[in-house]
Parts: structure tokens; C-alpha cells; sequence
């Protein structure tokens, strides 16, 4: 376990690793709730959803989208194996809002049921980081 009081946090997703490093907490968005997670909490797994991870440290919080995924608490720290991941501060507000407006235009002229279904997941994932943000 962490003597220095620190939790060991990985984010993983299936583009990248989007953080490693030691922090003082993370709020996850559990299935069941969100939950915060301390150096050497007690050692579980779960199925987290769609919604912003929170990690502080100090005076410093990072909001990083994922849209589910899973959490894996150890004595070693925690990993969260994200199935879609962006950092909300590298999402540009004006650019996002460009983004759902086509999508909205894509659902909309789709004329194909499978085309359709794609654009709005599209939609609903735009929609779900500009919530998180």
C-alpha cells in the first residue's frame, strides 16, 4: 500500500494511455453512483458509465470524459480501462457545439436505418461530453 498518501491513477482507453500519475483522489461515475476513490481504499472492481472523471490533486481538478468502462481498485492504486476517453481541456467549446450541430443535421437527413443509428450515436456521445464539460 501508499505510505505518502498518494493514489497511483492510470486512465487507459483503446487510443491511448490518457494518465498516469499520483493524485490525492478521483470521483468516478459508477453504475450505482459516483465514488471517490483515496490512497489505499479497499480493493474492488466495477463497470463504470458514461460521464467525467474528476481527479484532484491539491488545489487542481482534471475532468476527463469517458463513456464507460471499468475500475479496478488495488493496494497498487487505481486503473480505469475507459471505453471512449477526451480530456475536457482540450475540447473547444465553439468547435464541440460546430460538431453536434452536423451531427443533429446527420440524424436528421440520414436515409438509411444503420446510417441513421450511427449518427445518433454520434449525437448522444457529443451530447454527453458537452454535459461533462
Amino acid at each position: 500500500m501508499a505510505t505518502t498518501g498518494k493514489l497511483h491513477f492510470s486512465l487507459v482507453s483503446p487510443e491511448r494511455a490518457l494518465y498516469s500519475g499520483e493524485v490525492d483522489q478521483v470521483v468516478v461515475p459508477g453504475v450505482d453512483g459516483q465514488f471517490g476513490v483515496l490512497s489505499q481504499h479497499a480493493p474492488f472492481m466495477t463497470v463504470i458509465q458514461q460521464g467525467a472523471i474528476r481527479i484532484l490533486d491539491g488545489a487542481s481538478e482534471r475532468k476527463i470524459y469517458v463513456g464507460g468502462g471499468f475500475a479496478d481498485v488495488t493496494p497498487q492504486g487505481l486503473t480505469i480501462l475507459a471505453e471512449d476517453a477526451v480530456d475536457l481541456a482540450n475540447v473547444d467549446a465553439a468547435g464541440l457545439e460546430k460538431d453536434l450541430q452536423n451531427a443533429r443535421e446527420d440524424v436528421r437527413d440520414a436515409k438509411d436505418a444503420d446510417v441513421k443509428a450511427a449518427a445518433e450515436r454520434k449525437l448522444a456521445r457529443l451530447e454527453a461530453i458537452r454535459a461533462a464539460a
